[in-house]
């Protein structure tokens, strides 16, 4: 068994996102390419936003600190700490209003 601090990994992504040129920053938790479920912890830079992208398959983001907008074919979500936001099929971004960590979690299909 393995037990991670999300919140001490929040704070420390989001440290690392405030002094990257980039301001992002991110941690897989658990699995990766070679697994079907994984798990992120990404912050976010005020201002700052994850290009519009793809859905993996079946996706939610988990706020943990901040607020983040979930953008998708001209409609918008907005997320604050404690908010779960199901990401929708199809093209989206995700953008941070405020310094914001979440949690991404993604299970690929097989399509």
């Amino acid at each position: 068994m393995q037990k991670i601090s999300i919140d001490a990994l929040a704070r420390q992504q989001l440290e690392a996102a405030v002094s990257e040129s980039s301001g992002r920053a991110s941690d897989t938790v658990f699995g990766g390419h070679e697994k079907r479920l994984r798990q992120t912890v990404m912050a976010f830079r005020a201002g700052t936003q994850l290009s519009e992208h793809l859905n993996p398959g079946e996706a939610t983001v988990f706020v943990l600190k901040g607020s983040v907008w979930l953008k998708s074919g001209g409609e918008a979500w907005q997320g604050k700490a404690g908010d779960l936001l199901i990401v929708p099929d199809g093209m989206h971004s995700l953008e941070a209003e405020e310094d914001s960590a979440v949690l991404f979690t993604a299970v690929k299909l097989d399509r």
